[in-house]
């Protein structure tokens, strides 16, 4: 039998609708699931370390990094520069895991040119009253962040259509439910298992 390879799922949401806490949620519960990790060029806040939060490297490095076309997809925020390397999702797909690419809609579709077997998954809030109520109950922005949080949010929201699944993170529970659901079901599409399970099939039907 072929080790199966893992499936890549794109994962993006406007600013508060919960994607976070909904992918730490699956991380804890399906063992074949990682996080893609990405390198910048921003310096470490409290807390983090590298290769957990990021891969922290310098502007020279990521510049050689850009010119190798060792990227997924890479952009600059500001004065910082974010990227997703392409040997480390190839390295885990390989080993049969999923992986989790959280980038935005614009992001994402770099990814598909690359790589167009990827699965997109959209998280919506249930309302935008719901949206700023989370945004505003975080209590770190001040209120003008959030006005153009949630500016862009809507800007965001215009693209859910580009994914192949849409989840309404209203109740957290359900919609847990909804994305380990989609994780379980893509491992048995029918190419995947043709791949892997070739000689079951072909005693089966001779």
């Amino acid at each position: 039998m072929t080790k199966q390879k893992g499936n890549l799922f794109i994962l993006s949401a406007p600013s508060g609708a919960g994607k976070s806490s909904l992918y730490k949620a699956l991380l804890q519960t399906d063992p074949k699931v990682r996080i893609s990790v990405s390198h910048t060029t921003r310096a470490p806040r409290t807390g983090e370390e590298h290769g957990r939060e990021y891969f922290f490297v310098d502007v020279d490095s990521f510049l050689d990094m850009i010119a190798e076309d060792a990227f997924f997809e890479h952009a600059q925020v500001f004065d910082n520069y974010y990227g997703t390397s392409k040997q480390a999702i190839f390295d885990m797909l390989e080993q049969g895991l999923d992986v989790i690419l959280e980038i935005d809609w614009q992001g994402a579709r770099q990814v598909r040119e690359l790589y167009p077997d990827a699965i997109g998954i959209f998280i919506l809030p249930p309302s935008l009253s719901a949206l700023e109520e989370r945004l505003t109950g975080r209590g770190t922005d001040a209120a003008d962040v959030i006005a153009r949080r949630m500016s862009k949010a809507v800007n965001e929201m215009s693209h859910y259509d580009e994914y192949e699944y849409v989840i309404i993170n209203d109740d957290f529970e359900e919609a847990l439910q909804q994305l380990k659901a989609v994780f379980v079901a893509n491992r048995s599409r029918t190419p995947l298992i043709q791949e892997i399970h070739s000689d079951l099939l072909n005693d089966l039907l001779s």
